[in-house]
């Protein structure tokens, strides 16, 4: 017959092998919910990559250089509108 001290270690081991694997179960239910928060968070910020950010970068930048041109031009026909 077992004593209590037996069925104690008993116990008590076979908790020991259950906490391990709740803590790890825990820790991968924190981790899945953490990442689809974040996700979802980043989703609703509604950023770009760097790729496109450098793309539209340099369409501002040729539209600029384009509007830049034309306000010149549009400044040369005034003055030879009023030389005439």
């Amino acid at each position: 017959m077992k004593g209590p001290q037996d069925i104690f270690a008993q116990l008590q081991g076979q908790f020991g092998q259950f906490v391990p694997d709740m803590a790890r179960a825990a820790r991968e239910d924190f981790e899945t919910q953490a990442r689809a928060t974040v996700m979802s968070v980043l989703s609703r910020l509604e950023l770009v990559t760097r790729e496109e950010f450098d793309a539209q970068q340099a369409v501002l930048m040729k539209t600029r250089e384009k509007v830049e041109a034309l306000e010149s031009r549009v400044a040369e026909l005034e003055q030879k509108l009023q030389g005439k």
